[in-house]
């Protein structure tokens, strides 16, 4: 009988642990959002998520730690769109013109947590490495997929429309919607044979 107890007993602890876990990760997030990674201490996320701070220490000794935690859970709760779909639509201007489209209603959904992550990315070599694993091999898969039967002229444009700055400029300042700033810039991108 003690065995079980105390099986019981550590199976909730764990349990407890990881929701602790998880309401820091969320907390994170929320504050990454409202005011970017850089200006969200330690102190903010332990406050936010009802925990003291050597709690959260004792789960995410540095910002790093904490970094990827975060940048994983955004991403599995904000999945980018998915480049291996858009391999089946075999007229190449169709592809882009479904892809930018995605991409940019990706962007306008997640426009204030993208701001806030890119913006300080600028300025963080932390952030530039996370950045590196979580968004860059994404943005390669897009590259690969849209941009296969595009000339060399072409390919930076391609990268151009990618950018979410790009789509900012676009929407908010133009007003487009990411169907309108997606035909505009397949556009721009078979213009410039």
């Amino acid at each position: 009988m003690k065995m079980k107890k105390r099986s019981y007993t550590l199976k909730k602890r764990a349990e407890s642990q990881a929701e602790t876990r998880q309401r820091i990760v969320e907390a994170a997030v929320e504050l990454h959002r409202d005011v970017g990674p850089l200006k969200t201490s330690f102190s903010m996320v332990a406050e936010r998520a009802g925990v003291q701070r050597h709690t959260l220490y004792a789960h995410f000794p540095d910002d790093r730690s904490l970094f990827m935690a975060c940048s994983g859970h955004n991403m599995e709760q904000n999945p980018m769109p998915d480049a291996e779909a858009w391999r089946k639509i075999p007229d190449s201007w169709e592809r882009l013109r479904t892809a930018l489209g995605e991409l940019y209603a990706y962007y306008a959904k997640n426009e204030k947590m993208t701001a806030a992550v890119l913006r300080d990315v600028e300025v963080s070599p932390v952030l530039q490495e996370i950045a590196k694993i979580r968004r860059a091999p994404v943005v390669k898969s897009y590259v690969e997929v849209l941009g296969e039967k595009l000339s060399a002229k072409q390919k930076p444009m391609l990268a151009l429309a990618l950018s979410f700055y790009t789509w900012r400029t676009l929407a908010r300042e133009g007003g487009l919607t990411p169907a309108a700033a997606a035909g505009q810039m397949a556009q721009a991108i078979a213009a410039s044979k």
